[in-house]
């Protein structure tokens, strides 16, 4: 069976919405996009990358994720980062998009989303990696499907926006393993308890 790994920024606070931009997400009217970019650095995009390079497996996104990402990446040239997401399989959760999806190794999952992707998580021996994607992260919290959060904490509050944990959401996890940047940027691993 595979292993589904969360990899995700997040505040202080647990908002994980609209990190990279300020027209990223304004669901809710959320203003504050792109709160994560004064903290980005050589070293965070040194492990990132290292960690993408040597995954194997696929990404399971979300259908705002995939459009995002499939809006900004494929135009990114010499980036690993850009490579990686290019080359790898990607599981779309949608209930609009149709097939064919437009970015190269795109698969639309069919029928329920969770179901699809506890299909996928069986029926593999790799790892899924899901970026993003808050609204399908909470539907597979509600059937702990979630075995890994890599999380990389923002040391920012906001108060307000989308949130990796619902309210009413319990989960229980172990640290593993984590870094912290000069920017003051945690980067941990969680693994379910």
């Amino acid at each position: 069976m595979g292993t589904i790994t969360v990899i995700n920024n997040v505040t202080l606070d647990g908002v994980m919405q609209a990190p990279a931009r300020p027209d990223e997400d304004t669901r809710g009217g959320f203003t504050h996009g792109g709160w994560a970019v004064p903290y980005q650095n050589a070293e965070i995009a040194a492990k990132m990358g290292g960690m993408m390079a040597s995954a194997e497996g696929s990404l399971v996104l979300g259908r705002r994720t995939y459009e995002d990402f499939f809006r900004v990446w494929p135009k990114r040239a010499n980036n690993p980062v850009a490579e990686h997401l290019n080359r790898v399989r990607k599981f779309v959760a949608s209930r609009t998009l149709e097939e064919p999806l437009p970015w190269q190794n795109s698969t639309l999952l069919e029928g329920d989303a969770v179901d699809a992707v506890a299909s996928l998580k069986r029926g593999t021996d790799q790892n899924l990696a899901i970026l993003g994607s808050g609204e399908l992260i909470a539907s597979l919290m509600g059937r702990d499907l979630i075995d890994e959060y890599i999380l990389l904490i923002f040391p920012i509050a906001l108060g307000i926006g989308r949130k990796l944990f619902p309210e009413g959401q319990s989960v229980r996890l172990r640290l593993v393993e984590s870094m912290t940047t000069t920017t003051g940027v945690i980067i941990a691993t969680y693994r379910a308890a």
